[in-house]
């Protein structure tokens, strides 16, 4: 679904679930070693899992929580059903189900009171009597969650409406202000602000980072890779595999936008970018494509041919990433 997956509270809810069958554990345990084989692969044909200086070839212990008394250890991948885990993290971390409900303070600053940033020893220790897990999703759906809710829908006076107005200052075309009519960024107009933000070798926000840099997914051990597109199934496995059935349940805490469905909603925003926009995000991304077993195929389709009139007279180049490894991600 896409939506508010990071700091909506509707839909605040436990879904009551019978307990997976023998059939069934045994059917997503044989799809959670496949995604483990395949990630292993694919980082060792890009070289990935090999030690380095870059941010890709080392690991990085910030982004991760660790529940020592559940022995869980989890990477919040923005996007990604990240407001649901934060949710479960905070009450193994012994917050009420009540305050949790009432309190103003972020989901994230909450869980970091009781889950401090890890440093790599410490991480490591974890892991060895852990089960580890990430939950991924589609990179092209991903980033339109974080457009969406992060800078069509901003919410007033924050650090993200700020960006989508500087975003609007200086890429859109003062021939196109009064035909596109909107003081939030249109999606085409965050795409060339990513591309060029990546291509100069700036930081992206957390919330359109690549998976595969914000985790660094080669570098670190995951037990389990549960993907949003079967995320029911996947959790469900997970809170019974690391004996939290008596603990939580599983969480839906996402609110879409709109009245469309999401393949719906999904191709009419892509439709609004040209092929090569599209070209420059899947080199972007194309580890996280690659790692977790995506395909781009029908983004491509649904993007419009490149206007050559129009890239004659864009003083904003489309940015075209080399696929060379070592320049595809720019800001590592």
């Amino acid at each position: 679904m896409i939506g508010n997956d990071t700091n909506d509270q509707s839909n605040d809810h436990h879904q009551q679930t019978k307990p997976l069958t023998q059939n069934e554990m045994e059917n997503i345990e044989a799809r959670m070693m496949m995604r483990n084989l395949h990630l292993i692969e694919r980082c060792a044909f890009y070289g990935l899992d090999q030690r380095g200086n870059d941010s890709l070839h080392k690991p990085n212990p910030w982004e991760f929580l660790i529940n020592k008394k559940q022995h869980l250890v989890w990477c919040n991948v923005f996007k990604a059903a990240s407001t649901s885990w934060m949710y479960n993290f905070n009450l193994m971390a012994g917050y009420s189900p009540k305050f949790l409900k009432k309190s103003q303070m972020v989901p994230l600053s909450l869980a970091r009171k009781k889950y401090p940033r890890p440093t790599l020893k410490e991480l490591n220790e974890a892991l060895n009597t852990s089960t580890s897990f990430i939950i991924v999703r589609h990179p092209f759906e991903r980033l339109l969650s974080a457009y969406r809710d992060k800078l069509q829908y901003a919410l007033p006076h924050t650090f993200h409406q700020k960006l989508g107005n500087m975003i609007v200052r200086k890429f859109r075309k003062a021939s196109k202000a009064k035909k596109v009519g909107t003081r939030w960024p249109t999606f085409s107009e965050f795409v060339e602000f990513l591309l060029f933000e990546a291509a100069h070798g700036s930081e992206l926000d957390m919330h359109w980072i690549p998976m595969s840099a914000f985790c660094t997914c080669c570098q670190v051990r995951f037990d389990l890779i549960l993907k949003f597109e079967t995320l029911d199934e996947d959790q469900r496995y997970l809170i019974e595999k690391a004996g939290l059935a008596g603990i939580i349940r599983p969480e839906h805490k996402n609110s879409g936008k709109g009245q469309k469905n999401t393949k719906e909603l999904l191709m009419s925003y892509y439709a609004q970018l040209t092929k090569s926009q599209v070209k420059g995000l899947y080199q972007l991304y194309k580890y996280d494509f690659e790692l977790f077993d995506y395909s781009p195929t029908e983004y491509f389709s649904a993007a419009k041919d490149d206007e050559i009139e129009e890239q004659k007279t864009n003083g904003l180049q489309h940015v075209e990433l080399n696929l060379d490894r070592n320049k595809l991600l720019p800001f590592s």
